[in-house]
């Protein structure tokens, strides 16, 4: 689950509401087709790719973490419209580093309208082009891998990254289809790719070297998302040490209850189990406030599923994401620690917390 943008864009959603619901079970009836939909679909309303991972960097005993998003959000304007500088389709991207020996979050983001040999969401596979930030998936004989590289220097650093996949593309939901709310229209189409190998360079403050590591990779696409009730959501993603992935969500209300949530387990052996609304529990623990706009995230939790209880701990309290020139929200997604009910830390991975700062606004 990723994010959108609130300001003069967040009443498109509002006014898609009525077309979108008539086509969305036909839309249903469709099943994911790979790799057809690795790529884009600029008939939703919504879209994100979104990388998130570790990178072991050579003489560091911290990992760093590191966040690649694109977003892609479809506008009202008629696609009949014959002017070239019609927005009918906007492309954002963020871009972030933890940086563990700093003791801060580096993060850059970028905005354009389609076209111009400037952005670019290509369909039939993932192919993504932000001026000078790219996400592109390659295949090969061995399976396939996605090719990320940002250049964020402004900000102190940049990625030339290999994303290959280790394991089976994992479908959320019901075959790819995930609830998000207690309409069934409120839904999204998602893929999830655990346990990707990170390779390739990290450039810092000027200085480049080779880094591994390992990344998970979400796909989503949605016309209606989110229930009027809802403010944001609490979503994790954990790569297991021993090969298994484990994700959850929670859609949270104003007053901090839980309006639906969901999830997923996949062992290491392959085998998945989905969670329904009731199965997932997210208790909140020790809270950090932002100095930068004082919204209160809670940077430890408690996560309760059919396939275990969990704790979930950042790894650096310090990782709030102002998208304001860009996406237009802020909200906290952090490289964190997953442990079992016996303390022992089992896996390494995301979490996302929306909703904080101020009310999520889906495009």
């Amino acid at each position: 689950m990723r994010l959108a943008r609130r300001g003069f864009l967040g009443s498109l959603a509002a006014l898609a509401t009525l077309r979108a619901a008539a086509a969305r079970d036909a839309r249903r009836a469709v099943p994911i087709a790979l790799p057809r939909d690795f790529g884009a679909h600029p008939e939703f309303r919504i879209e994100w790719w979104y990388a998130t991972g570790t990178l072991d960097v050579p003489g560091i005993d911290e990992p760093f973490g590191f966040q690649i998003t694109f977003f892609r959000a479809r506008t009202d304007v008629a696609a009949d419209n014959p002017s070239a500088f019609a927005a009918r389709q906007l492309l954002f991207a963020h871009a972030a580093l933890t940086d563990p020996v700093a003791r801060k979050l580096r993060h850059d983001q970028r905005i354009a309208r389609e076209g111009f040999d400037i952005a670019r969401a290509a369909t039939g596979d993932t192919d993504l082009e932000l001026r000078d930030w790219t996400l592109r998936r390659v295949a090969g004989a061995g399976g396939h891998a996605y090719l990320a590289r940002v250049d964020a220097s402004a900000q102190g650093f940049a990625f030339d990254l290999r994303l290959a996949a280790t394991q089976p593309v994992l479908l959320q939901g019901d075959a790819g289809y995930s609830r998000k709310g207690p309409d069934a229209a409120q839904a999204s189409y998602y893929l999830s790719e655990p346990q990707l190998a990170v390779s390739g360079s990290l450039t810092l403050d000027g200085r480049t070297q080779r880094v591994g590591g390992r990344a998970w990779l979400d796909h989503e696409w949605s016309d209606a998302l989110l229930d009027a009730q809802a403010v944001g959501w609490d979503w994790i993603g954990m790569n297991l040490d021993d090969g298994g992935a484990l994700t959850a969500f929670r859609i949270r209300r104003k007053d901090g209850t839980t309006l639906w949530a969901g999830g997923s387990l996949r062992g290491a052996d392959g085998a998945l189990r989905n969670f329904g609304p009731g199965d997932v529990t997210f208790t909140p623990g020790r809270l950090w406030t932002s100095p930068a706009t004082q919204a209160r995230y809670p940077v430890e939790w408690t996560i309760a599923t059919p396939g275990g209880r969990f704790a979930v701990r950042a790894r650096l309290d310090a990782q709030e994401l102002d998208s304001r020139a860009s996406t237009g929200a802020i909200y906290w997604e952090g490289l964190s620690d997953l442990f079992d009910a016996s303390g022992r830390r089992i896996g390494r991975g995301y979490l996302e917390l929306t909703g904080y700062a101020a009310p999520l606004r889906l495009y």
